[in-house]
């Protein structure tokens, strides 16, 4: 990678995109379930949620960088524009175009998928809101990341906006059952966050961000990511059991002896040099669930 590549790369965050590339494949495989594919859809899909998260990305280092609440945690984050590498003007201006890419991608996507007028002006409605959404959450004067919101955002976007919005541009229709692998997914992007707030939590203090962390504390903060992992798995079993009713809706469950390696690990996490171990074990645990759990909707 060339060293003007990489300050961007890292600011990007490429690893974290398995977020919301987990929540579409989830609605996808849904619809799939259901009969009712299409794969521009699916692939026009992936690439909005995409460029939404990196925007999100993107806008939570500009605002954290103007609020200084990174400068006390630079290894930690170790970001282009905390770096050096990247100047607060080329942030903006990559804000913008990341801007009109989400609207560009996001218009191909309703016009190829909604059938109607009514259908078309709610996603644009929806799609403004999400850009919205991203910018907030750490830029303005009351960014709803310093409030303890982040997490609803995460679970809403990520749960049930992400994996319902994407099985009703499928199939037209949206069914009360779904709630439950959509909050199962949103759970686990949430606690992905989660660990981030964890190691974040001396430097959040110092700065005034108010994340649920913060409000708990280390300790509640550790037992309320094992509730998070627990209720996800729960939302997960209860769909695959009421709604599935075959063998390989049950395939996500082989991997509970993973589980049980990293809730050990979130118990026995001290401090803030643990965190990056524990947060790429979060993440690879998010995406083999729901790829997991897809395979076995298709499957049924």
């Amino acid at each position: 990678m060339s060293m003007k590549c990489y300050p961007w790369m890292i600011s990007l965050r490429p690893k974290t995109l398995v977020l919301s590339l987990s929540a579409i494949l989830m609605g996808n495989a849904l619809a799939y379930w259901q009969h009712a594919f299409n794969l521009f859809i699916m692939l026009f899909s992936i690439t909005t949620a995409a460029l939404l998260q990196i925007l999100s990305n993107l806008a939570n280092d500009y605002g954290d960088v103007i609020k200084g609440s990174d400068k006390q945690n630079l290894s930690a984050h170790a970001r282009g524009i905390q770096l050096g590498l990247i100047t607060l003007k080329q942030l903006k201006i990559a804000l913008w175009i990341n801007i009109l890419l989400c609207i560009l991608s996001g218009l191909i996507l309703i016009i190829v998928a909604c059938n109607s007028v009514y259908q078309l002006l709610s996603f644009i409605l929806l799609g403004l809101l999400a850009i919205i959404a991203a910018i907030t959450y750490t830029i303005g004067k009351k960014p709803y990341g310093y409030i303890a919101l982040g997490d609803l955002s995460v679970l809403l976007f990520f749960g049930l906006v992400g994996v319902m919005g994407s099985y009703y541009l499928q199939t037209k229709l949206l069914s009360v059952s779904i709630i439950l692998p959509s909050i199962g997914s949103g759970l686990l992007a949430v606690a992905v966050l989660n660990i981030n707030n964890l190691r974040d939590i001396d430097s959040d203090r110092l700065n005034h961000k108010t994340t649920l962390v913060v409000l708990m504390g280390n300790t509640l903060g550790r037992y309320y990511h094992i509730l998070l992992l627990l209720c996800s798995l729960s939302f997960f079993s209860l769909f695959a059991y009421y709604q599935l009713h075959t063998i390989y809706s049950g395939l996500f469950l082989i991997i509970l002896p993973l589980y049980g390696k990293h809730i050990y690990a979130v118990l026995q996490y001290r401090n803030s040099n643990e965190a990056l171990p524990l947060l790429i074990q979060m993440v690879k645990l998010a995406l083999l669930t729901n790829l997991l759990y897809c395979l076995g909707i298709i499957l049924s």
